[in-house]
């Protein structure tokens, strides 16, 4: 790499930033831009916090020196890419993890300048980026994947040994037990699917490829229906309460999403809350715009300093089981139809979840 050469001012080669009154400073990323000669001419402020470095501390300095970076194996990144004496048909190099001297990583990628078609580099511009944001998502997907071992691992286990058990010794149980045997792998069975339902969901979520198939939902039967459902699983009949302040506006939405929703929020409350459980149903303000749904309880309700993360992955309001899933994956599906839903305390004392959503348009017109 060449080392020699007048260093070259910043102004020389920003006057697009210049026009659109911007400074490098101001860029979110950090940047650092060489010049023909390989010295460094720009070492932007976001730079100089990725790398630690101060940017009076490598203006003017040859790349390799400012720079020392090595890949993962300890070779040289600059010596490695040669990027003034390499191919003449190179445009730059695509992000990747190195190091700076003491072990400090950066993502670094660059583009090569050229002021003619397979002429000398003229600017060497790098892009830095911390490795933060990176490490926070590699952290998530590693508690996503403990979180469904550890959630498979029980019911996988009971299915196999029912299973294997009833197999080897079919003639030694009656009728009873035998059916004991298989309702416990028949649930143990639609836990699973239901942990992998949830995966999908969380997978297009995050992609952005949820779809909605909007249809006219009832949401006032849609929540009797949720509450006849709990009652014929043993709840007590007069643990819940329905209010519905009509007229409701027409409503298109999926319904299968909806009863999704519907489904979480109340077992919530029932596994997590206490008392009475009230679901009330009502137009959104203004009328005419969408349907507003409010599930409370008057149990010990969320901790202030919890409000911010219950949508989030993981979270769980207590310890009484759940993939801590259910709560993202409900925001990711009002939100993909266009709502919005937000927590809080309910009058009791209890937790108070809020959605609603917009009257909208049937999907073959939408």
């Amino acid at each position: 790499m060449p080392d020699t050469g007048p260093p070259v001012s910043a102004a020389d080669w920003t006057p697009g930033l210049t026009a659109l009154g911007l400074d490098p400073d101001d860029l979110p990323d950090g940047l650092a831009v060489a010049d023909e000669h390989g010295r460094v001419i720009c070492f932007n402020a976001a730079a100089g916090r990725i790398t630690g470095l101060r940017p009076s501390q490598v203006l003017g300095l040859p790349l390799e020196r400012a720079l020392p970076l090595e890949d993962l194996e300890g070779r040289r990144w600059w010596a490695c890419t040669d990027p003034y004496g390499g191919l003449a048909t190179r445009v730059g190099q695509p992000e990747r993890n190195l190091l700076l001297p003491g072990g400090r990583e950066v993502l670094v990628s660059a583009r090569y300048i050229r002021r003619r078609r397979l002429g000398p580099v003229h600017r060497l511009v790098i892009s830095l980026r911390g490795t933060e944001a990176r490490r926070r998502t590699e952290r998530s997907h590693a508690e996503l994947i403990a979180t469904v071992a550890h959630e498979l691992r029980s019911p996988l286990t009971s299915v196999k040994g029912f299973t294997a058990t009833l197999l080897a010794k079919w003639e030694r149980f009656t009728d009873d037990q035998k059916r004991l045997m298989l309702e416990t792998v028949d649930a143990d069975a639609d836990r699973v699917t239901r942990l992998i339902a949830e995966l999908l969901d969380i997978s297009r979520i995050d992609s952005g490829r949820l779809e909605i198939h909007r249809q006219p939902v009832d949401m006032a039967a849609a929540v009797r229906r949720h509450v006849a459902a709990h009652v014929g699983a043993g709840e007590p009949e007069d643990r819940f309460t329905v209010r519905v302040a009509g007229p409701l506006p027409a409503l298109w939405a999926d319904p299968d999403k909806v009863d999704q929703v519907l489904g979480n929020l109340l077992e919530n409350a029932v596994r997590h809350g206490e008392g009475t459980v009230t679901i009330e149903v009502s137009a959104a303000d203004p009328p005419n715009e969408g349907t507003s749904v409010t599930v409370s309880d008057e149990g010990p309700g969320i901790p202030e300093e919890s409000m911010s993360r219950v949508f989030t992955r993981f979270w769980r309001g207590s310890k009484r089981g759940g993939t801590g899933l259910g709560l993202y994956i409900v925001k990711g599906i009002v939100e993909a139809h266009g709502g919005t839903i937000e927590v809080g305390r309910a009058p009791g004392g209890g937790a108070r979840f809020r959605f609603t959503l917009p009257v909208a348009v049937p999907s073959f017109l939408a």
